[in-house]
């Protein structure tokens, strides 16, 4: 094998470098390099006169500006891209000869694109709906893309289905309503009359669908891949990004808040943590099933709409890849990265998966529309690392400057060069899979089974999970403007569960489902919850609630107790004009009530001090408190900010005996009065941020999140 140098990412980032132009210190120039004198003013014939055609910086400068926009994506046109490495953790030659996944001191570079679905570019980042997680591994084969989402499975089975699927989302054509949301009748419609899309609408109601972060959500590869060894061995395998810092996710209220406070909130999140050094990391994980054991399950393994169940199917973790860059601009890079399924190099392969052999056109097609051209490979941002040869000239956008007369194979004029090379010196070689078969427009009848997988899903939710879901069914079916449409949501997923159909019917006003035999059918699969994934405080932010006179012993204290743990504190105030304490030492709020929101937050942190008085009478300060409990997000009090909580919905849980000195813990709530000592305290308090939530709160909570 030949082996990479370790610093490949490098040479990807030089490969961009060699693109890149710095224009501080420079004088203003056209595109072709002429020095202009005046860019405020067009040429005119006279000072009041017509402007002159002959004006080319004009003419250049306007006509530029006319053609700046490219079609945006049909779907996942919000996205947002970063770069990394990825090393996988030891050889894996048994299953697959891709030679990025071989040698654990290799790093190959990576360009990853976190998108929503649905919505346009303009739309917020916290709406309910699918993450797109697309991955272009720059190897020293070629690239390879996974181009994956944030749950494990699709709408539909065959890809023939796609285009009905996308415009039944999109908002409807009569008005352009409504906008990044599927709460409205033509979607609906559809997922009644196409019953395959109901273990897909369960993963999309759950919490699944509004992620805390891109750096906390799960990717997968949803599709069903080969993986191919020297020895022409090839097994079924499914792709997984599981993230170091767990899944998690906004509650319904959050996401609809942030999405006025700040749009941007997830990719803001994303470019902060890579600024500040905290550089996302995902463990590679493999699913993998033997050739012979491809119908040793209840539901087919080339069938979308279905997960392997890790209990049947554990998930092999290989590698780990680390995002540690930023884009330096955004259309160069993240707007024109051109993802396609069809990205393979020599070890992986594809399954007779009905919706991945109708992407494999689709990738490609669409970038020949949105990017222009045959050429979009030439765009620095999706060159490979390593040269290209082929007998493709020409075209929109040809940046390759091809010497020589020959562009056709074969050819004796150059003796046959650039020469096709076999399986054994790299070739990508297809697996020869037996096909036997009459042309026919069915499905396999393995594919007609929709709900035992529903039910499982909905099985493994915890209380709080299930909770959740049947509140997003009350608002997105709740927007169905045709009553048949609504009970007919109830009878299809009376045959997920009637527990959860009798409750959807409750809310949106239809009749009572007719009981299903489904009662007996208990099978759960730990692995879906968010409730057992990987709960660390690392990178949470704590907002901490100040004014003048404020104990600044105490803030210090756990100022220092959190750095350790890697938290972060953001100062808030009334106003952005520093504070003091009761001490005389001097901070600067990081924010205000008016430009901040407990939503932003993962917890809150009020310490003691005589400014207790006053933050009790701001209604901002209340509400922050206030939003934070009925979140389910932790708080932390100590000494006279009791007070406060005294007069907010915490008051029901809170401990507020005057004389004691120990910590008390309740809920996510954790208190300590009379104290100056808080290191107890302190670990009690991360501890609660790191659980994330405290959802057992919501049973105490008149405010529903």
């Amino acid at each position: 094998m030949t082996k990479q140098p370790e610093n490949e990412p490098n040479k990807k980032q030089q490969q961009l470098e060699d693109f890149k132009v710095d224009h501080e210190g420079q004088d203003l120039t056209t595109n072709q390099g002429t020095k202009v004198s005046n860019t405020s003013d067009s040429l005119k014939a006279g000072e009041r006169g017509p402007t002159i055609m002959e004006d080319f910086h004009f003419r250049e400068k306007v006509t530029h500006f006319d053609h700046e926009r490219i079609p945006e994506r049909v779907v996942h046109a919000r996205g947002f891209g970063v770069h990394g490495y990825f090393q996988v953790y030891e050889p894996l030659t048994d299953l697959t000869k891709a030679k990025f996944l071989q040698d654990p001191n290799v790093k190959t570079p990576v360009f990853v694109r976190f998108s929503t679905v649905v919505g346009s570019r303009g739309s917020a980042d916290t709406v309910r709906d699918v993450r797109g997680f697309a991955t272009k591994f720059y190897t020293e084969e070629g690239n390879f893309d996974l181009v994956g989402n944030n749950m494990p499975i699709f709408f539909i089975q065959d890809a023939i289905k796609f285009p009905d699927l996308v415009h039944a989302i999109k908002p409807e054509p009569n008005n352009e309503i409504p906008q990044a949301s599927a709460a409205h009748d033509t979607f609906w419609d559809w997922v009644v009359n196409n019953q395959e899309t109901a273990h897909m609408i369960m993963w999309l109601l759950s919490d699944r669908g509004i992620p805390r972060s891109f750096r906390m959500m799960e990717g997968f590869g949803v599709h069903t891949f080969r993986l191919v060894n020297s020895e022409g061995k090839a097994r079924f395998v499914k792709f997984h990004w599981k993230p170091k810092l767990g899944v998690h996710s906004l509650t319904w209220d959050e996401a609809q808040k942030i999405a006025g406070k700040d749009p941007d909130f997830n990719r803001r999140d994303l470019w902060d943590a890579i600024n500040d050094g905290e550089y996302p990391e995902f463990e590679l994980g493999l699913q993998v099933i033997e050739e012979e054991q491809e119908f040793d399950f209840d539901f087919d393994i080339l069938d979308a709409t279905k997960i392997w169940p890790e209990e049947q199917v554990p998930v092999k973790i290989v590698g780990k890849m680390t995002l540690d860059r930023n884009q330096d601009n955004f259309f160069t890079e993240t707007e024109q990265a051109a993802f396609h399924l069809g990205n393979v190099v020599p070890g992986i392969d594809f399954t007779n998966d009905p919706l991945l052999q109708g992407r494999l056109f689709s990738y490609l097609d669409t970038q020949l529309l949105r990017l222009g051209g045959p050429n979009f490979h030439e765009i620095p941002i999706n060159r490979p690392i390593i040269q290209y040869y082929n007998n493709q000239r020409d075209g929109f956008h040809r940046m390759t400057i091809d010497k020589g007369k020959v562009s056709y194979f074969p050819n004796s004029i150059r003796q046959n060069d650039p020469t096709p090379a076999p399986g054994k010196d790299g070739g990508y070689e297809h697996y020869q899979e037996k096909v036997d078969g009459r042309k026919v427009r069915t499905r396999s009848e393995s594919f007609n089974d929709h709900f035992s997988q529903a039910r499982l899903f909905w099985n493994s939710m915890s209380p709080a999970e299930k909770k959740h879901i049947i509140k997003a069914f009350y608002f997105e079916v709740g927007n169905v403007k045709d009553k048949k449409i609504r009970q007919k949501v109830v009878d299809m997923f009376n045959q997920v569960d009637h527990d959860l159909a009798k409750e959807i019917a409750k809310g949106i006003g239809a009749n009572q489902p007719t009981k299903k035999n489904n009662a007996a059918i208990t099978e759960t699969s730990p692995a879906l919850s968010q409730e057992n994934t990987n709960k660390s405080p690392e990178t949470r932010k704590v907002a901490v609630l100040v004014d003048e006179g404020f104990n600044y012993n105490e803030l210090k204290q756990i100022m220092v107790a959190c750095e350790k743990q890697h938290v972060h504190l953001e100062f808030i105030s009334k106003t952005f004009s520093p504070v003091n304490s009761a001490e005389g030492d001097q901070i600067e709020p990081h924010k205000s009530f008016a430009n901040s929101h407990s939503v932003m937050y993962d917890a809150l942190f009020i310490p003691g001090g005589q400014h207790i008085d006053m933050l009790s009478g701001y209604k901002e300060a209340k509400d922050f408190v206030n939003d934070t409990f009925a979140h389910a997000k932790p708080i932390g009090a100590t000494n006279e900010a009791l007070e406060l909580l005294a007069n907010t919905l915490v008051k029901n849980i809170a401990y507020t005996n005057d004389h004691t000195g120990e910590v008390y813990s309740n809920l996510g709530v954790v208190t300590v009065n009379d104290a100056h000592d808080l290191t107890q305290f302190n670990q009690a308090f991360i501890d609660a941020v790191a659980q994330h939530r405290h959802w057992m709160r919501e049973n105490h909570d008149r405010k529903q999140a």
